[in-house]
């Protein structure tokens, strides 16, 4: 089973994936659709429009209570990035302005110079979770998909917090679907890719994980309440820019495309743009 969210004429809308058939659902939000428990009883959605053709792919979850990402969380990362494995997991946040749909321009706005990719596999909770033991963890996660946490490393480095380095406006991909556990045994082994301009630039499998998804679930969950939509980036594989000798970064006009065996792929421009633009927009 798998869902999306897209844009229509009448504002988002979530689809339903179920064994090839492609349905609209009554919620105008992914988050919305797991509050009512879609993902539980999706036979109780029978009847819907069926939907065919093309469609204008939004973040698979475009409005979360939490956006929670994991760094130095893949074993040949840590040890590229010159770093011990860590004990516990090395959390941090961003908020939803950063999401962009799998197909959206990725912005490189000009206060920063090195842009960087990492191509993660990211998961969506399905069901309120709180002080949650393994088993318990394992069934709050409603599914999986793709996400590239783009950041700004030189604003990543400037302080011992990165949030402001990973939470740029409109620069994180997330998508196309929402894949349920059932489908990709929970991601315990998922080759994850990203090319920039065709190149390959990551390759890897979930298998490298130091701390998996329902150990992540369970261990956040220690310290808040996650509830239905809550979004959390479980890590980047080795193969990033600021991990070169020299270090590359992303340019304008480039395509970064992140794939995960079984969940799709987000394929996304890079388009230059400066900070004050916004700003005049905003206020015209």
């Amino acid at each position: 089973m798998r869902f999306a969210t897209v844009r229509t004429p009448d504002g988002p809308r979530v689809l339903m994936d179920r064994d090839g058939t492609v349905v609209q659902l009554p919620f105008a939000s992914l988050r919305a659709a797991l509050e009512a428990g879609v993902h539980e009883r999706a036979d109780s959605f029978d009847g819907c429009e069926t939907v065919a053709g093309p469609v204008d792919l939004a973040p698979v979850v475009a409005d979360p209570g939490k956006i929670i990402c994991v760094g130095h969380n893949y074993r040949a990362h840590i040890l590229e990035m010159g770093h011990p494995l860590p004990e516990v997991p090395n959390v941090f946040s961003k908020f939803a302005t950063a999401l962009v749909g799998p197909q959206d321009p990725i912005t490189l706005w000009s206060e920063s110079t090195d842009w960087d990719w990492e191509a993660e596999l990211a998961l969506v909770i399905g069901r309120r979770v709180h002080g949650a033991d393994m088993d318990e963890a394992r069934a709050a996660i409603a599914g999986y998909t793709v996400a590239n946490d783009i950041s700004a490393r030189d604003w990543q480095r400037r302080t011992s917090q990165w949030l402001l380095g990973k939470t740029f406006d409109t620069t994180t991909p997330v998508g196309p679907w929402l894949v349920s556990p059932d489908e990709v045994d929970h991601a315990a082994d998922l080759e994850i890719t990203c090319t920039v301009d065709g190149q390959v630039v990551q390759r890897s499998s979930t298998a490298d994980l130091l701390f998996g998804p329902a150990e992540l679930v369970s261990y956040l969950s220690t310290v808040m309440t996650l509830h239905p939509g809550d979004l959390v980036l479980t890590g980047t594989p080795a193969g990033v820019g600021a991990g070169r000798d020299p270090q590359v970064f992303l340019r304008a006009g480039q395509t970064v495309q992140t794939e995960i065996a079984g969940l799709g792929a987000c394929a996304n421009e890079c388009v230059a743009r400066a900070g004050r633009q916004l700003d005049k927009e905003l206020t015209s």
